[in-house]
């Protein structure tokens, strides 16, 4: 059944044209989620698509995520994208002239470039970055789901102190309304909120009844509710957290979850590698 609706999942070359549309919807620029969410609602992907995985045994990053990755890449490739270091893409200026651009030619085009120059380092470089991310991304997500679930929450404790958090406490015991934590987000040293979270390690999707069962439990005991999980939301959870006269829910997903752990350094160590480059100066030998 899985496998079935895999396949109903829109290839890399299909979902161009919506990533294109995304970013026009957005004011030409986003982060990952961003454009990943306009997408969805462009395609009308539905939940049972978007919780599709692309590798069930480590968990983690969905079949669209991973597509849509490609999806990035090759649109880069062609001219039509560019990203920052902090993780923002935004259409160039070839990209805010075009309305389309027509698949098979981009995929065509991309290829011919690697063929012909096969051994360029910043090309072998670029297809060895996206292959990289999504290689430690599932290899992180497979880590976090071996964990027990006291082990999550402490972890999630501590990422909370890293991301300024004061007074975490793991409180989760049965007949709690699900709630695993508490604490106080201080900004600028002058307002305070009292958080309550919870977390759902899993490889599953958090329903939009999850939401509502856990703003039901944190009513009257914080100011916001921080929901946690290795897995995703579906989109009426989405719309759930944020629904007009409710208290909102901040959630987090397992993309963001593992962005969050590589940035602040918990398990996760980065090294930049240097490639030497070396060019030959050919006019410089004949001028002498």
């Amino acid at each position: 059944m899985a496998k079935q609706v895999e396949e109903k999942v829109p290839t890399f070359d299909r979902l161009m044209n919506p990533v294109i549309e995304a970013l026009k919807v957005l004011g030409g620029s986003g982060t990952i989620e961003e454009i990943n969410n306009q997408v969805a609602e462009i395609v009308g992907l539905t939940d049972e698509q978007l919780e599709v995985l692309h590798n069930s045994e480590k968990g983690g990053q969905t079949e669209v995520e991973y597509r849509l990755a490609w999806t990035r890449t090759y649109l880069k490739k062609y001219g039509v994208l560019e990203n920052s270091s902090r993780g923002v893409w935004a259409l160039t200026s070839k990209g805010r002239q075009l309305d389309k651009v027509n698949p098979k030619i981009v995929v065509r085009q991309v290829r011919d470039q690697d063929k012909k120059a096969p051994h360029d380092p910043q090309e072998t470089d670029k297809l060895a970055e996206t292959a990289a991310e999504l290689t430690w991304r599932e290899e992180l997500m497979a880590a976090l789901l071996k964990m027990d679930p006291a082990s999550f929450e402490r972890l999630v404790q501590r990422l909370l102190r890293e991301s300024g958090f004061i007074q975490v406490e793991v409180t989760g015991r049965s007949g709690d309304g699900g709630i695993d934590g508490k604490g106080i987000m201080r900004l600028a040293g002058l307002l305070s909120f009292h958080v309550i979270f919870q977390c759902k390690r899993y490889q599953g999707s958090v329903s939009a009844s999850q939401v509502r069962d856990f703003r039901g439990a944190m009513v009257g005991r914080a100011d916001k509710g921080l929901l946690i999980t290795t897995g995703n939301f579906t989109k009426d959870a989405t719309r759930e957290a944020t629904r007009d006269g409710a208290p909102a829910i901040d959630l987090i997903d397992g993309d963001l979850l593992v962005d969050k752990l590589k940035e602040l350094g918990l398990g996760v160590q980065t090294r930049k590698v240097q490639i030497e480059q070396v060019s030959i100066d050919q006019d410089w030998f004949t001028s002498l």
